[in-house]
């Protein structure tokens, strides 16, 4: 009788135990934390047209200088690095002119077709500086007090060195100086002439 009144207590016991449990609120499972952001890498690939402008100034003559403004076209590579390759070419007018007491030399149209090597920068890759060089075109006016004048089409060198930036959807910006070189241009009345200049350009570029 006694075993079987024991029993019973341990029973009933282990009952209310149980019962207890269940009533008991369950441990709600931490919330996991969402996965963190990261941005997208922008990439410069694609082809791209913009419009350009900017003062050049050259290299001789007491009074030089003057503006240009033009078109541009190019295209960019960049596969998986920061390395970023391209081809450019740009057209411009220009009134880049150097003078003294009895000569002025004259350029009234400018052309480049370059290679384009930039490392993107910045916590996307958005800023492109990079350094340029190619072949340059244009043409060369000598005129001379008394003799007169000659122009002549002449083929140079272009080198020079920019920085790019994206602005808001296709758009980008940039800066670039260019140091032209000509050449020798015609020569007039025995005095001969050449065309070198700094020029210092402005751009706005639309990407396909």
């Amino acid at each position: 009788m006694k075993k079987f009144l024991l029993a019973s207590v341990g029973l009933v016991a282990l009952g209310l135990g149980s019962a207890s449990a269940a009533d008991m609120p369950r441990r709600e499972a931490m919330p996991t934390k969402a996965p963190a952001y990261v941005s997208q890498m922008y990439n410069w690939t694609g082809p791209y047209i913009g419009i350009n402008g900017g003062y050049g100034w050259r290299t001789s003559g007491s009074s030089n200088g003057g503006g240009l403004v033009g078109g541009t076209i190019g295209y960019n590579w960049q596969a998986g690095s920061p390395v970023v390759w391209g081809l450019e070419g740009d057209l411009d007018w220009t009134r880049i002119r150097g003078s003294d007491a009895i000569q002025e030399t004259s350029n009234r149209w400018l052309g480049t077709v370059r290679g384009r090597l930039g490392y993107a920068m910045g916590p996307t890759g958005t800023i492109l500086p990079y350094i340029t060089g190619g072949v340059a075109f244009g043409d060369v006016q000598n005129s001379v007090a008394g003799f007169g004048s000659a122009r002549d089409t002449k083929v140079g060198y272009v080198l020079g060195a920019g920085i790019e930036a994206a602005l808001s959807g296709p758009w980008t910006a940039k800066v670039e100086y260019q140091y032209v070189d000509l050449g020798n241009g015609p020569t007039v009345g025995g005095i001969g002439s050449n065309f070198k200049a700094n020029i210092v350009k402005v751009g706005l570029n639309y990407r396909f």
